[in-house]
């Protein structure tokens, strides 16, 4: 039987006790059993039969060789049950892994389930979990004893390492070796293909760990094929942290390494060392230093992560320990690590923090985020408040694939909120349902809470099956994102460029004035450049190549799916007249015969048809898209800025044209330009505007100071700071009122100080600074007091 005759053995065994046998059982193993090709028996299938029944269910498993595992957890089970685990025990040959886990055990049964093992010597364990019971020193003892004398000695493991072999999977945690000891025979024998390394749980040999230090730090610069190093949860010295990066680094042949070095008390001497160490490591790829007590010390960790070219997953949580403004420093630190356009992460853990409402600044810059997938916010204390600023973030982010967020105390309000911005969001597939937050207000609001979880569920099932992110939504994106402040800077010098195009109408036609014309007329032209050219890619994707291939590919593979069913077909009836002729012979002569089946079987081309244009179709149109509303971005941006550029080239010109002309033929001096080194605000913004950022939601006024109302604020930029840093940014500037009452300044009401110094006159230096080159001599020669009166106005 295909379950080596366990429904046969089980019957026998009701007979042989006198007690009916439950066909259910048999059905149950036959069917779901064998379909799933399951060998591990769990006993909670059969949780609502009596304890004789289940007593011979198990005792059928000490002669069947189908099922290697016996499973029963959370289930108390009566003494006929347990006497009948024991004799498994003691007879199977195929049983190897038993899970008794809170079963109610007495506290007698390890020392007679050694008694048990000892009588099989074909026993082939290696799997025994007995947590949960109430067990006896001396029982315990017992099995402990028996085991440890099936083991081999850890020195004969040890010698094992040491050979040349081929380890390719080694889990040594929570076993208590030494694990600055193991790495000398790991050298010597694992280097070649030893891909999965787990020693967390373990502990170092403090007193020699610096003569093993050289060892390790070999080993990690010569392994060939590690892709994982889990050292987590053991106290980590920091000269054996340093040892374990300055190897990796001189590591050629790794790539793609997951490091776990979580739970290792690193605190401020390892953050010294990852601040120090870690951008040389080239070979890490996901780093988890969560739980190390590194709190303030971030400050100076985070910026070492910055532009590291193969980081791409970060778990930074439980790390936090922290409040008020060295908080909100780490934090922002975060948000520009993210922002960065060399970033390369992807995914991002700040799990369990209790970062409370400061946090929802690193939310709030979730939304012109264009790198992270995945994000963890779980375990932040966020509130609804975080729940909102996620919303934001969801409406306008296109990256983002997967959020985790639970025990950030979110009401069924923030829940709404949530399910309104995933009903606009195409992009984001998966989002654990929160349990910890939906129990809580399932309480006090179970109606509302539900219709959140219903639309979130039913906007994530949307996009994992299709993706419907138009172009449309892309453009506004776009035009919020990128666009709004790129014009607001075009605009503005646009209009100087045509005020001095004015000033110098009548003057002579020269090349400076044509060129500033095409300039304005390319600027005009530049609003319609982003929705033009994605309009021209979507025209030319209609029927492109790849539809009229995929159609064509569709007749081609219909064809292919018939020829294959034939020839499978026709081997079929093949195998059937070898093995049964005479009842072959007699199925050729019924209508219609048995050979005409292979000419009456086909694949219909519909859901050929239907399986390429529509869902490999859409596949491949989703990456097509995201290709070109990539290249139309940047193609965008590289055209705006050099338009940028042009105006205040073009700019300058004209005004210092301009300067020239009136120069020759009055006395009034024109408006100064911007002395060489002095940058203005559209300087900056084009310097800004070049790096091809997106605009960051500015913080909520309500979240902006934090959780803690006596915090002090920021301090003020010092008066020394250089010119550049004291200049309005053109992101500053868009958000200014245009009309209502004048701005003032929050200090405008204080007391001035009195004045010690007289105002004096500005030094001649200062009058050559300001002017453009090579008119300070005339201006000085001609109408020196009207210079005067005009350079005190612009000082």
């Amino acid at each position: 039987h295909s379950l080596c005759g366990f429904s046969e053995t089980y019957a026998a065994l009701c007979d042989y006790n006198g007690i009916g046998c439950k066909e259910e059982v048999q059905w149950d193993v036959d069917t779901i059993y064998h379909s799933q090709d399951n060998r591990e028996f769990n006993l909670l299938d059969f949780s609502h039969l009596d304890s004789r029944d289940l007593a011979v269910i198990v005792a059928s498993m000490a002669y069947n060789t189908w099922f290697t595992k016996l499973y029963c957890k959370d289930m108390r089970i009566g003494s006929e049950v347990v006497d009948q685990v024991l004799h498994t025990v003691s007879k199977s040959s195929s049983l190897e892994e038993l899970t008794l886990e809170n079963a109610g055990l007495k506290s007698d049964f390890p020392q007679k389930m050694a008694t048990a093992l000892s009588e099989n010597p074909a026993s082939v364990i290696h799997s025994l979990n007995l947590a949960h019971n109430t067990l006896d020193n001396q029982g315990a003892g017992c099995l402990s004893l028996f085991l440890l004398s099936l083991c081999q000695p850890m020195q004969n493991m040890y010698l094992f390492l040491a050979q040349p072999n081929c380890l390719v999977h080694l889990d040594l945690s929570g076993t208590d070796c030494t694990v600055d000891m193991l790495f000398g025979a790991l050298l010597r024998g694992c280097c070649a293909d030893l891909s999965y390394l787990n020693l967390s749980k373990n502990c170092f040999s403090h007193r020699k760990v610096r003569e093993t230090l050289p060892v390790f730090r070999q080993f990690f610069s010569s392994a060939f094929s590690l892709t994982h190093v889990n050292l987590s949860s053991m106290k980590f010295p920091p000269d054996t942290l340093r040892a374990l990066f300055l190897g990796l680094s001189s590591n050629p042949h790794i790539s793609d390494l997951h490091l776990d070095i979580s739970g290792c008390e690193l605190r401020s001497a390892g953050a010294g060392v990852l601040q120090e160490l870690f951008p040389r490591v080239g070979c890490i790829s996901t780093l988890d230093i969560s739980d190390n007590g590194l709190d303030a010390d971030l400050l100076g960790v985070i910026p070492a992560f910055s532009r590291h070219p193969s980081l791409k997953h970060l778990l930074l949580g439980k790390n936090f320990n922290i409040k008020g403004r060295v908080l909100d420093e780490i934090l922002q630190k975060l948000v520009h690590l993210v922002q960065e356009e060399e970033c390369a992460l992807q995914s991002l853990s700040l799990a369990d923090s209790r970062l409370r409402s400061r946090g929802t600044v690193l939310v709030n810059a979730l939304g012109s985020n264009t790198c992270l997938c995945k994000v963890d916010l779980s375990g932040n204390c966020l509130e609804d408040a975080g729940a909102k600023m996620l919303s934001k973030a969801l409406q306008i982010n296109t990256t983002l694939r997967n959020v985790t967020w639970d025990r950030n105390n979110t009401t069924a309000m923030g829940f709404q909120d949530v399910a309104r911005a995933l009903e606009h969001n195409f992009t984001m597939q998966y989002m654990p349902i929160p349990l910890s937050d939906v129990t809580q207000a399932y309480r006090s609001a179970p109606e509302k809470t539900e219709q959140a979880l219903t639309k979130i569920q039913r906007a994530l099932l949307r996009n994992n099956q299709t993706q419907r992110f138009s172009q449309k939504q892309a453009l506004r994106l776009h035009q919020g994102l990128v666009t709004s402040t790129s014009e607001q800077v075009m605009e503005r010098l646009c209009v100087r460029v045509q005020q001095q195009v004015c000033v110098l109408r009548g003057s002579e036609e020269g090349e400076e004035l044509q060129a500033a014309r095409q300039v304005l007329k390319e600027a005009r032209n530049s609003r319609a450049l982003y929705p033009s050219l994605c309009e021209l890619a979507h025209v030319l994707s209609v029927d492109g190549p790849v539809r009229q291939r995929l159609d064509s590919l569709s007749g081609e593979l219909a064809k292919a799916a018939d020829k294959e069913l034939q020839v499978i077909v026709e081997s079929m009836v093949a195998l059937c007249r070898e093995l049964c002729p005479m009842s072959s012979s007699a199925a050729e002569r019924l209508n219609p015969p048995l050979s005409s089946v292979s000419e009456r079987v086909s694949v219909p081309r519909s859901t050929i048809r239907s399986a390429l244009l529509e869902r490999a179709a859409q596949d491949i149109d989703r990456a097509l898209e995201e290709v070109k509303l990539s290249v139309v971005s940047y193609l965008t941006n590289s055209i705006v800025d050099q338009i940028l550029q042009e105006l205040y080239t073009t700019h300058k010109t004209l005004v210092l044209t301009h300067c020239a002309l009136t120069l020759t033929y009055t006395v009034h001096l024109p408006v100064v330009p911007a002395a060489p080194g002095v940058p203005d605000k559209d300087t900056i913004a084009i310097k800004k505007r070049s790096g091809r950022t997106r605009r960051i939601r500015p913080v909520s006024t309500r979240l902006s100071l934090g959780d803690d109302p006596t915090s002090s604020p920021p301090p003020a930029p010092s008066s020394n700071s250089a010119p550049l840093s004291r200049s309005p940014s053109f992101e500053d500037l868009s958000t200014l009122p245009t009309h209502g009452a004048p701005l003032r300044h929050v200090t405008h009401v204080r007391p001035r100080p009195p004045r010690r110094h007289s105002r004096g006159q500005v030094p001649l230096d200062t009058v050559r600074h300001l002017c453009p080159l090579g008119l300070s001599n005339m201006l000085s020669s001609s109408v020196h007091g009207l210079v005067w009166i005009r350079l005190l106005e612009l000082a």
